[in-house]
């Protein structure tokens, strides 16, 4: 019998339609809706840590990733009154407003929601919003440091450009988690107290600086891309307060549903095969079953953001 293409169920509590379930998403692997739904419900329990108290970036393929996706910062029309919004300001935004109504991701009825809108990628800043004056002064939890392979260079260059990266944290007293950024890079976390999204942004661009002056050939810190061939670019730009980066075990809207895994370091050190690293949601629960939350604990010890020379 074939599955339905509706259905009415109870999320924790919570009753929803879920529409169109046989819908492909992912066309070159077949991949539907009611997967992707399925994937996320599964992994909203590790995913929401990272979701909580964030404002929400969607990237939404409503036909599937071999049609047109679109950015959605503003709750949409019909948001069901239990997904919690907050009006925060957007300043530079692309569509000319001064504010927008995010979506806040806090329980699984809202992330099984989000998927149901075929929300298949789910962007995040670095920043919560109860740590900040509504959102003016933006007060970051994290750093991260986007490192994106150039051409010639794949997700194996990142990881030793991660590990160097790994052992300059450690000279200031931080400490890194790895992730796969669910293409060809990786994303590594750092856990802070809080501190304005300047002088983190501030930090990680000393910091992508150093790296680059140490290893010329293997890293630049200059996002002017003729540079980049053969080398790995720290992005430390994606500290600023308006930018946003793909969380932990989010799907990515590709031909195939890859996901932004969180790794250890062993597998960093040991990286000598970028496909070794590539991981679709049945393998990413596989991992989980096997080693549990590979970023569990990721908020339990922040250290302070060192000070940097003026």
């Amino acid at each position: 019998m074939a599955a339905p293409q509706q259905l009415t169920t109870e999320v924790d509590g919570q009753t929803m339609k879920l529409t169109n379930l046989g819908k492909v998403l992912y066309p070159q692997t077949g991949f539907t809706k009611a997967e992707v739904i399925d994937y996320y419900h599964q992994v909203a329990e590790l995913l929401l840590p990272h979701l909580s108290d964030r404002p929400l970036t969607r990237k939404r393929w409503p036909d599937g990733t071999g049609a047109q996706y679109f950015f959605e910062k503003n709750a949409p029309r019909g948001t069901p009154a239990w997904v919690r919004t907050v009006t925060l300001p957007t300043p530079g935004s692309s569509t000319g407003r001064d504010e927008a109504d995010f979506v806040v991701a806090d329980d699984i009825q809202t992330v099984v929601w989000l998927a149901n809108l075929a929300a298949l990628e789910l962007h995040i800043p670095q920043w919560r919003i109860g740590l900040s004056d509504t959102g003016k002064d933006p007060q970051a939890d994290l750093i991260v440091f986007d490192l994106d392979p150039g051409p010639g260079a794949s997700i194996v260059e990142c990881c030793d450009v991660a590990l160097a990266l790994r052992e300059l944290l450690g000279h200031y007293g931080l400490e890194g988690w790895p992730k796969t950024s669910g293409n060809k890079g990786m994303h590594l976390y750092v856990p802070i107290e809080p501190a304005s999204s300047r002088s983190t942004s501030a930090f990680a661009k000393l910091l992508a600086e150093q790296l680059a002056e140490a290893l010329p050939e293997n890293v630049t810190a200059n996002m002017t891309k003729a540079l980049r061939p053969g080398k790995v670019f720290i992005d430390w730009s994606q500290n600023a307060s308006a930018k946003t980066t793909l969380a932990p075990y989010s799907l990515r809207g590709a031909e195939e549903p890859r996901v932004s895994t969180p790794i250890d370091w062993d597998e960093v050190a040991s990286a000598t095969d970028a496909e070794e690293l590539r991981f679709l949601p049945h393998e990413v629960l596989a991992r989980i079953e096997e080693y549990g939350d590979v970023l569990e604990g990721l908020y339990d010890d922040p250290q302070p953001l060192p000070s940097i020379p003026s």
